[in-house]
């Protein structure tokens, strides 16, 4: 690997990125292949908090806006549940309910078409670019192709999703339906629960999450772009770049920035001006040994809202969604409480030795991200926002971050992901 010159702390930095989670690293690394200088600040290190533990998945046919997979019709049951799919603190509430109501008008149907095809379009180009980026970094060998099996306990429930599998279906996304034997033959040793299920070929996951964006890194490294363990309080504009405030107090100067700071980018958005209504999905998951149980491939528990995912470190149980902000501690009975399910769901699952986790999917009402400028500001970017699709969508989010620092035209139109639209 090449050495470079230490920077000056008096220097301005050609490019700065708020944040080294999977999407600050794939903008770091198409950026750094442009030729540009770039640095990447981040308070723990490379892809060491939310990007490090998600569920694996690159979900290209996850094309649905969670408020229409089923999530309004299913609150009321799932609220009354403590530790089931979706939960809020009581103590919470209040201040999430504008963003519940923003959710709640997403759900719209005269909404539903705009929402779907913008996000069909962001996973067309998301499949292109990291099949692309693998290639160039040599991350190819940790690609799994082995599909996902999403799974029923009812008639009912699988009728129920047929509309959005039509929904998929104009877009070009196959999938098949199975039950009796097809169904056993893809996972075998599954509970009798389920009738039916729908296997999806073209749904891939990664070997694990973590060593994929520090691969992802590393290359980055060879094209230049460097890494400050630091954490950036404040963020401000000026003629000439950007300022940004660091928690020891030192300021440094940018040229153009981007923020990709997660569930924390909207605190940063805020002092340029712009209130983005971000929330934060909490996500947990326990990590079990590989000899927990032969998965063969993801299996997603749509009526729980989690998913079990065979990696290269482990057997990963996770999902549910609690909207609780950034500050309250854990609550890691959730974990527990999906372990308990997939042992229901898996008979003969081991649950020994697991190693239990939890997450922030920063999350917008609309299940789009945001990417574009700020509104007072040319000189710095927006890149967050992916809820649950970060992992998925951060090659796509890279290119087309390059392109607007670029100044080249996007791929698509990018007005559904402004940063003004709400």
């Amino acid at each position: 690997m090449p050495s470079y010159p230490a920077m000056n702390d008096d220097a301005t930095l050609d490019i700065a990125i708020v944040g080294g989670g999977i999407i600050g690293i794939c903008v770091a690394a198409y950026l750094a292949e442009a030729g540009r200088d770039v640095t990447v600040f981040d308070r723990t290190g490379i892809c060491e908090e939310t990007s490090s533990g998600n569920a694996a998945a690159l979900a290209f046919s996850d094309v649905l806006p969670l408020a229409h997979k089923g999530m309004i019709r299913h609150l009321p049951k799932w609220l009354a549940d403590p530790l089931g799919p979706l939960s809020i603190p009581p103590a919470y509430l209040p201040k999430l309910l504008p963003w519940l109501v923003r959710f709640w008008r997403a759900g719209r149907s005269d909404r539903y078409e705009a929402s779907l095809v913008a996000q069909a379009g962001m996973m067309r180009l998301a499949e292109v670019e990291w099949a692309g980026l693998m290639a160039r970094s040599a991350t190819g060998n940790m690609l799994r192709e082995e599909g996902s099996l999403e799974l029923y306990e009812s008639e009912a429930e699988f009728k129920a999703s047929l509309p959005g599998w039509a929904a998929r279906q104009r877009f070009g996304i196959g999938f098949n339906h199975v039950e009796g034997d097809a169904l056993a033959a893809l996972q075998p040793g599954l509970s009798p629960l389920f009738v039916k299920g729908t296997f999806v070929p073209g749904w891939k996951t990664v070997a694990d999450p973590k060593s994929l964006g520090k691969a992802i890194w590393a290359y980055a490294e060879t094209k230049g772009a460097r890494f400050e363990r630091a954490r950036i309080d404040r963020v401000e504009a000026g003629q000439d770049g950007a300022t940004l405030t660091l928690a020891d107090g030192t300021v440094r100067q940018a040229k153009r920035l981007v923020v990709a700071a997660g569930a924390w980018s909207h605190l940063l958005a805020k002092h340029l001006g712009d209130r983005i209504p971000l929330e934060t999905e909490r996500g947990y998951n326990t990590t079990l040994a590989k000899t927990a149980f032969d998965v063969k491939r993801q299996l997603i528990f749509s009526g729980h809202g989690f998913v079990i995912t065979p990696l290269e470190t482990g057997v990963r149980v996770g999902g549910a969604v609690e909207l609780g902000g950034i500050e309250r501690p854990p609550n890691y009975a959730r974990s527990e409480a999906l372990l308990d399910k997939a042992q229901k769901f898996l008979p003969g699952l081991d649950p020994a030795g697991g190693r239990e986790w939890m997450g922030f999917r920063p999350s917008l009402p609309d299940s789009l991200p945001v990417i574009g400028g700020a509104r007072q500001a040319g000189t710095i970017a927006y890149a967050f926002g992916h809820g649950h699709l970060g992992l998925t969508q951060a090659a796509a989010t890279g290119r087309l971050i390059r392109d607007l620092i670029l100044g080249q035209n996007p791929v698509f139109d990018l007005s559904p992901f402004s940063p003004n639209r709400f």
